[in-house]
């Protein structure tokens, strides 16, 4: 299984980012716990997209298997979602 970067990165990143904020309550410097606070929704926001892709690859490789053990239901599903798009397509 691959690192995924993003989640480290952003974990990282947040981790700087509260050291950050931490040093500007410190030094009472407000633009410093300014950048502090954003760098940490920047990580935040850069984990959430990591975790977001690994459970799509996830549920993608979850998929693959339901396909390969039931062929024939995974069909029918497929059948009745494409029937009933075609419906709400013609009606337009």
């Amino acid at each position: 299984m691959a690192i995924n970067t993003d989640t480290v990165e952003g974990t990282a990143r947040t981790v700087v980012g509260q050291a950050q904020e931490g040093l500007g309550r410190f030094t009472n410097d407000d633009d410093q716990r300014a950048e502090g606070l954003a760098r940490q929704v920047s990580g935040k926001a850069q984990q959430a997209y990591g975790e977001a892709r690994e459970y799509a690859q996830h549920a993608g490789e979850r998929v693959v298997r339901v396909v390969e053990q039931q062929p024939v239901t995974s069909l029918l599903v497929v059948g009745a979602i494409g029937y009933v798009l075609g419906l709400l397509t013609a009606r337009r």
